[in-house]
C-alpha cells in the first residue's frame, strides 16, 4: 500500500531529508530523446543517480511549422519556444528564442510572465559565447570551450567559473548513462536567483536554443 507525500511533485526526498529540484541539484543529466527525424525537442532531466526530476518540450509548434522542418534547413529563421517542467509535468520556466538572423537571443520566463532575464549570443566568429543578461546587467556567460566534445564553461559576473557542461563525469554510473544523446551540468556550489534559474535553462536547452541553426533535411 502506497502512501501520498506532501513533498511538491517537482521533488525528491534524498536519505537526509533534502528536496532535490531542477534548482538544487549539483548534477544534472540531460537525455535528448531519440526521433528519426527531429520535429519536436524533447529532452528529459535526471538526477546523477538516474532519477528523473524534470523535463524540457517544445511548444506552440504549429502543422505547417513541423512540415517546415521536416522539408527544409529553416530551423534558424523560426521562433522557438521551450518549457522547462518538473517531474509531474508542471512549467517552472519559459524559453522563447526568437527566430534569428545572424545571433541567437533567448528570453527566460516563469510561467506566470515575470522576466528572468536573456541569454544573448555575443560573437559569430570564433569560440561562440553567450552572455547572461538581467535588466541592463551581465550576471554570467556560456563559453564554448569546445563545442564538437560538448565543453562549456558557465561564469558568473566576475569571470569565475560556477557550472560546467560536459558530455562526461567521473561520478556517474556508466551502466546507467551509456548513450551518446546525454550531457551532463555540474554546478559547483549554490547559486543565487535569478543566475541559478538563467544557468539551468541554458543548460538545458544549450542544443536546441543555442546551438541549433539548421536541422531538417535541406
Amino acid at each position: 500500500m502506497t502512501t501520498q507525500s506532501n513533498t511538491p511533485a517537482d521533488s525528491y526526498r534524498d536519505p537526509h531529508g533534502a528536496a532535490q529540484t531542477l534548482f538544487t541539484e549539483p548534477v544534472l543529466v540531460v537525455n535528448q530523446k531519440a526521433k528519426l527525424i527531429e520535429l519536436t525537442n524533447e529532452y528529459k532531466v535526471m538526477d546523477q543517480h538516474g532519477r528523473e526530476i524534470g523535463s524540457v518540450a517544445e511548444v506552440g509548434q504549429s502543422a505547417l511549422k513541423k512540415i517546415l522542418r521536416f522539408v527544409s534547413s529553416l530551423d534558424q529563421y523560426m521562433t522557438h519556444r521551450l518549457e522547462i517542467r518538473d517531474a509531474s509535468g508542471q512549467p517552472q520556466l519559459l524559453l522563447t528564442r526568437p527566430a534569428k538572423i545572424f545571433k541567437s537571443r533567448v528570453i527566460v520566463t516563469r510561467p506566470d510572465g515575470s522576466q528572468v532575464g536573456e541569454i544573448v549570443q555575443q560573437n559569430m566568429i570564433g569560440k561562440i559565447n553567450f552572455a547572461m543578461i538581467v535588466g541592463d546587467q551581465k550576471v554570467g556567460a556560456i563559453k564554448a570551450e569546445n563545442w564538437r566534445a560538448w565543453n562549456f564553461a558557465i561564469v558568473d559576473h566576475t569571470d569565475t567559473e560556477v557550472a560546467r557542461i560536459t558530455k562526461t563525469w567521473e561520478g556517474l554510473a556508466k551502466t546507467m548513462f551509456t548513450t551518446a544523446d546525454n550531457y551532463v551540468l555540474q554546478i559547483h556550489h549554490q547559486l543565487p536567483e535569478p543566475l541559478r534559474s538563467l544557468v539551468v535553462a541554458t543548460a538545458l536547452t544549450v542544443d536546441t536554443a543555442l546551438k541549433q541553426d539548421s536541422r531538417g533535411l535541406g
